[in-house]
């Protein structure tokens, strides 16, 4: 059903359950590519292997065709920050590599990222990919019945901001997510609490940081795709999709649910 005016989709919990399915196919495929990502390895290599598994586990690659896109994922290496084409680039020690994964399973979607790192990398790029994960996890807690859109987004972006002078993108943000994988509405990683959309049970977000060493600026390559930091600096970026229930949120594309994670930070769980 579509709640009011606003186009965003409401899910009944037989549908987030049905969700919960691609979820977990989207979380499986991650899990084997965090290990499997090493250096001699090409981007194309991960997204052949992102495939596969995706389709062994019964879902279809939701990136695959997507307005042209190429790939079952998006691999986006060192200063390219979003929607990194993949193909013959090679991954090299000290790499940091983003990894963008959809799937759809029965006309549902899951959508989720992680970073990972090659070998040693500089304290700095540690850092980042920590506080960038946990300011995900903080937005996610905020995903609750009775608050606002803007609780969400003020979460992720007062976390980055008591960490350091990071650059968050503001062109690129997370979304709705449910029968396509992009639905109403925009989910910013910036924002001011109790502004924006009442959050209701049923509705489904995707909640995606995209976060740099240095500034916010990104140029497109010609590939009109790869999103790249336009001063050179390294970036990171994590997502989970998460549906809002009477009793928390789900994270639909982690492994438990994300139930321990919402635990250290205090929060409910709403998953089964």
């Amino acid at each position: 059903m579509r709640w009011r005016d606003r186009g965003i989709e409401l899910k009944s919990p037989d549908q987030v359950a049905l969700m919960r399915r691609a979820g977990l196919v989207v979380a499986r495929t991650l899990e084997m590519l965090a290990e499997l990502a090493r250096p001699g390895l090409t981007t194309g290599d991960l997204d052949a292997a992102a495939e596969k598994h995706i389709r062994d586990l019964g879902g279809v690659p939701s990136f695959l065709g997507y307005q042209g896109f190429t790939g079952s994922l998006c691999v986006s290496v060192n200063e390219e920050v979003v929607h990194g084409v993949p193909g013959a680039r090679l991954l090299r020690e000290g790499d940091v590599v983003s990894i963008d994964c959809g799937a759809e399973v029965d006309g549902w979607h899951g959508d989720a990222a992680l970073t990972v790192a090659l070998g040693e990398v500089p304290p700095e790029v540690q850092a980042l990919m920590r506080d960038t994960d946990d300011a995900l996890w903080r937005g996610l807690a905020a995903a609750r019945v009775g608050g606002r859109l803007g609780d969400v987004s003020h979460a992720v972006e007062s976390h980055l901001a008591s960490r350091g002078g990071y650059g968050i993108l503001d062109d690129y943000t997370g979304h709705g997510i449910g029968t396509a994988m992009h639905q109403p509405p925009d989910v910013p990683n910036r924002g001011r609490p109790g502004r924006g959309p009442r959050l209701v049970a049923g509705m489904a977000l995707a909640v995606e940081p995209m976060v740099t060493l240095g500034g916010a600026e990104t140029d497109v390559l010609a590939d009109e795709w790869t999103v790249v930091t336009r001063d050179g600096s390294w970036a990171a970026h994590y997502e989970h999709s998460v549906a809002i229930t009477d009793d928390g949120p789900w994270v639909l594309t982690a492994l438990d649910g994300g139930r321990a994670r919402l635990a250290e930070l205090g929060a409910d769980y709403g998953g089964d």
